[in-house]
């Protein structure tokens, strides 16, 4: 059972990578950087999340890009940070691997493919459907749909996928249609929709932004003006499909919808007073 054994002030030298527990993707070096500025400054307000496998054995399991920033301010400060604070956790592999992916989940930019090897890693190692869907703060068909659908999908289809060049209901209807082709002409189907969405990209590239930053702004403050009381209720889904209209190249119908139900009025067609 995944437990917090306690809060302790650990030697920084004696936490380390386990290898079936590391960070989802790449570091990023920007985000290293502002850690190391900001905690040579301020010091460590959030503790390192690590794994005590046996007495006096250390791993990391949250914290990646600020134990890189630390090993950074080391380097050139000799005696800085010998030791953390930490948040020590207890728990067998297959938890310790779920909590990390649920710490990096709770990053603004976790991407659903972020989830792919984790759930199915758990699923294998037989937790229920309805476990993997609480612990991570999903819904079970949420889980399902991961399951049916990522341990087959095509490298590059999921590369599309992680890249936000393809949406996720659009990726899993690619894959119906793939699980559903007679047998044999699954690469067919795949090479051609493939096709589609790069035919699609090229397309979206050229056309004209179905909303610009300052139309935008300008039926805000309109609305903002007339129905000073008025609200949206708005999740980071919406968020997220409003930024990709705006930046104008890598939205689909989906997003468009969304937006025109998020927020009404908003996305229109053009009107004499957007030039006002």
């Amino acid at each position: 059972m995944l437990t917090t054994k306690r809060y302790e002030y650990l030697r920084f030298d004696n936490i380390r990578i386990h290898p079936d527990v590391s960070n989802h993707r790449p570091l990023d070096i920007r985000k290293v950087a502002h850690y190391e500025e900001d905690i040579y400054r301020n010091g460590l307000l959030e503790p390192l999340v690590v794994w005590e496998k046996g007495s006096g054995d250390y791993f990391l399991v949250g914290g990646f890009h600020r134990m890189a920033a630390i090993n950074a301010i080391r380097a050139k400060h000799p005696g800085y940070f010998d030791s953390v604070d930490t948040r020590v956790v207890a728990g067998s592999l297959d938890e310790i691997r779920a909590l990390n992916l649920k710490l990096n989940a709770d990053r603004l930019d976790t991407k659903i493919t972020d989830y792919f090897d984790t759930v199915i890693y758990l699923n294998n190692v037989n937790w229920p459907k309805g476990r993997i869907a609480e612990f991570l703060d999903k819904s079970v068909p949420w889980i399902e749909e991961i399951l049916r659908y990522a341990p087959t999908m095509d490298q590059r289809l999921r590369i599309l996928l992680e890249n936000g060049r393809v949406s996720w209901n659009r990726a899993k209807q690619i894959c119906r249609l793939i699980q559903e082709a007679p047998p044999g002409r699954e690469q067919k189907v795949l090479d051609r929709e493939l096709k589609a969405l790069s035919r699609n990209t090229v397309a979206s590239k050229a056309r004209k932004k179905p909303l610009t930053f300052r139309i935008a702004e300008k039926r805000l403050r309109t609305r903002s003006r007339n129905q000073p009381d008025s609200t949206f209720t708005v999740g980071a889904e919406d968020l997220l499909c409003l930024l990709l209209v705006l930046q104008g190249t890598r939205y689909d119908e989906e997003h468009l919808q969304r937006v025109r139900n998020t927020f009404p009025g908003l996305l229109e067609e053009q009107t004499p007073d957007d030039n006002g």
